[in-house]
């Protein structure tokens, strides 16, 4: 049989490998692993291995963190699917020991890992992660809903996705994506909840935010840089900003904090939307952001094969051109997406409309057109 702190050692590589999904880090790495202890039990099979009873201790961050079972599931797989080299009949019989991480060790991981972030990680030079923020004119142009969907569709694809609720007025993310708990916080510093592959941040999740919020100004900046600096996001592949309507201090604030942003503008057909619209693209004269694109919601209603224009028709055209003209620079017509009940009837359920029950991009005609935006948003220009 393998010698024993051979096989105590190998296990440990292996749980090198096994991320806890809220810091994007191994487990050994945190120093979540306190010690392994692998003991013979004393059954012995035809060719002379035996069973081997595995103890992993793993202290976590936080009592009763919600995650717990899906870092113990994986510490369990990673032992159990270990073959000593040699012995390839040696079983191994994981036991996991779960307890809370000390409070001074917990303060110290922290501390490294904010000193490893020391400020908002996205205005790093190098980072790899592509920014928009989705901006309208108006409010009741379902800006928030091509958000949800647009972040879905992204998680949907493989990216890494995090997405803040900018407006924090009328904040609305939890709601379309089911979110009814807290952030966990982690010593001063906030993981973002994960719903349908993206990890989320709103002041919505938090007490008391169903009450008025009048934030004006530099409170109202601070919110963001909170978002930004107190959360820990690791470093996604995409973030998305769900702006307030207009041009008002936290399209400002987020063109600051976060001059790597791509500005995407959503407008309806009708004139009323699509004059105001321009307004929000033109925020990019006064601030360095990128008017990206534009996205044209309510476009049509599909009845028995015919579309039916219920809004007018034009709006996206109208503000691509302007803003094309404005700013110097083509702001392509992205997307015309449909006006759908279901959109709205799946968004209240708390699932966006592009994904299955089961969290797979439906086959669908949204799903596609979120799909097609979300391609040619990842396209480098």
């Amino acid at each position: 049989m393998n010698d024993i702190h051979t096989i105590e050692a190998n296990i440990f590589e292996r749980l090198s490998h096994v991320i806890d999904p809220e810091l994007g880090r191994s487990v050994t790495d945190l120093g979540m692993i306190t010690s392994i202890e692998a003991v013979p039990s004393g059954t012995v099979n035809e060719n002379g291995d035996g069973i081997i009873d595995v103890t992993v201790h793993v202290e976590l961050t936080v009592k009763d963190c919600p995650l717990s079972e899906t870092i113990t599931n994986q510490i369990n797989g990673a032992v159990r699917s270990y073959v000593a080299p040699g012995s390839p009949n040696v079983t191994l019989v994981p036991h996991i020991e779960v307890s809370s991480m000390p409070q001074d060790k917990l303060t110290s991981l922290v501390q490294t890992l904010k000193a490893e972030r020391r400020q908002n990680p996205f205005s790093k030079p190098g980072i790899k992660t592509r920014i928009f923020a989705i901006a309208s004119g108006k409010g009741g142009v379902g800006k928030s809903s091509v958000t949800a969907n647009l972040a879905a569709t992204f998680a949907a694809l493989g990216y890494d996705t995090a997405a803040i609720d900018a407006d924090i007025y009328g904040f609305s993310l939890p709601r379309l994506f089911g979110v009814h708990t807290q952030p966990t916080n982690l010593n001063g510093m906030l993981m973002p909840v994960t719903a349908w592959g993206v990890k989320l941040i709103s002041i919505g999740m938090f007490a008391g935010a169903d009450r008025a919020i009048l934030w004006r100004g530099p409170r109202l900046q601070r919110s963001l840089e909170q978002f930004l600096s107190d959360v820990w996001w690791g470093e996604p592949d995409v973030l998305l900003l769900d702006l307030a309507p207009g041009t008002g201090d936290m399209a400002i604030s987020v063109a600051q904090a976060l001059p790597n942003a791509e500005l995407v503008v959503v407008t309806t057909p009708q004139p009323s939307a699509s004059d105001i619209a321009v307004r929000s693209g033109l925020v990019a004269l006064q601030v360095p952001m990128k008017v990206r694109g534009v996205v044209e919601n309510m476009s049509y209603y599909e009845h028995k094969g015919e579309k039916l224009r219920i809004f007018g028709e034009g709006g996206g055209q109208r503000v691509s051109e302007q803003l094309t003209a404005a700013l110097g620079h083509d702001v392509p017509l992205m997307a015309q997406l449909p006006l759908m009940p279901e959109l709205r009837e799946t968004g209240e359920e708390g699932r966006p409309a592009v994904l299955t029950p089961e969290g797979a991009l439906a086959s669908t005609p949204l799903a596609d057109e979120f799909t097609s935006l979300a391609q040619q948003l990842m396209e480098l220009h």
